[in-house]
This record gives structure tokens, sequence and C-alpha cells, in this order.
């Protein structure tokens, strides 16, 4: 299951979002995301738990938790929508 965590504190590691998960199970994948541009974090970032019934009780737990002395969202990932290639101006 991939999993959104938003309202992360900008310090946050890829490995410390994995240890928090990784109480609740098997983490595959733990990834904050990274503006391109300024190389800061966005403030949200996703797991992958490979069995649901560890991923459901990560998100009943960690939602609205408090991590970095920040309140946490958590919940499913939503399938990423595809958006139209954008075209050159040349």
């Amino acid at each position: 299951m991939n999993i959104y965590v938003g309202n992360l504190d900008y310090g946050i590691t890829d490995s410390a979002l994995r240890n928090t998960f990784s109480g609740f199970g098997e983490v595959s994948n733990a990834n904050v995301i990274i503006d391109k541009f300024t190389g800061r974090s966005k403030g949200f970032g996703f797991i992958e738990m490979p069995n649901d019934a560890e991923a459901l009780e990560a998100i009943s737990s960690l939602n609205d938790s408090d991590l970095n002395g920040r309140t946490i969202k958590v919940n499913e990932a939503k399938p990423r929508e595809s958006r139209p290639a954008s075209r050159s101006r040349y």
C-alpha cells in the first residue's frame, strides 16, 4: 500500500520517516518529496508498505499524531493523475 504523509517538518529525512513507520511492519520505501529548485523538503512524503493490514494500522495510529513538533496527516495515497505533456513555445 502506498501511504501519503503530510505536514512534515522540513528537516525530516527519508530514514527518519522509514523509522517512524517501521514500528508497524515492513517498509519497502520511504520518500520525502524534495523541491527540485530549492533542494528543500516540500513538507510531505510517501511510504510503501507491502502488507495492507500493517499499513492500515500505521495509518490509523499515526494520523493526527506528533512528529518532530508537527501534527502529521497520514492516509492512503491516491493514484497519481496523469497530466498532459507541456508544450514548448518555440
